[in-house]
């Protein structure tokens, strides 16, 4: 589905976590304790990190990288993202109808009638369910949610989806404004970019 060079972001460096050189960070798995399944994590200087441990901590993990054992250094990492490479995601894994989330992104959105919308730039889940955020040139990042209605097709060749614009919230006009104020809650959900189903 994704290009075998594409890196997918696992997490997302917070504060540290006590002064032994724990950390928190925001987690892009299904399972928060997977995120040390698929080898070492990356930076975008390509640094890489083994992952010592993890454990879930309210909506965040807190997790130990080898080689980072005081607060100091676990505050100089505060902000950096971390990555595996698209290669480590095993899509054999998958059911017929279970996707990465990182494989929506960059997909090129369209209506039935070929009217042009923009790409995937992110899948979100805020507590109401799986979003879209969409962007455009020229347009303001818009978000609609990730639902049957909503999307009814995803074309994994030609690298598109298919949007319901009405279902999707935009009001009408060619190539849209942006969805209004309701949202619905998708029926099924995607794999996150390291697990299945999204909890």
């Amino acid at each position: 589905m994704a290009k075998s060079d594409e890196l997918v972001l696992m997490a997302v460096i917070g504060a540290p976590h006590g002064v032994r050189g724990e950390l928190r960070a925001k987690h892009h798995t299904a399972d928060p304790r997977a995120l040390g399944d698929y080898g070492p994590l990356a930076d975008e200087a390509g640094r890489t990190f083994k992952v010592l441990s993890v454990r879930p901590a309210k909506n965040v993990v807190v997790m130990r990288l080898e080689g980072i054992n005081s607060r100091e250094a676990a505050e100089a990492l505060k902000g950096v993202n971390l990555y595996i490479p698209r290669t480590a995601l095993q899509d054999d894994s998958l059911e017929d109808d279970e996707y990465f989330q990182a494989d929506l992104e960059g997909l090129a959105v369209r209506d039935a009638q070929g009217v042009d919308y923009g790409t995937v730039d992110g899948v979100y889940n805020f507590g109401a369910g799986d979003i879209l955020e969409l962007k455009k040139p020229g347009s303001k990042p818009v978000m609609i949610p990730f639902s049957e209605a909503a999307v009814p097709q995803i074309d994994w060749e030609g690298r598109f989806l298919t949007i319901d614009p009405i279902a999707a919230g935009f009001d009408g006009e060619e190539g849209g404004k942006g969805p209004g104020s309701r949202r619905r809650r998708p029926s099924k959900k995607p794999a996150n970019a390291a697990g299945k189903e999204s909890t």
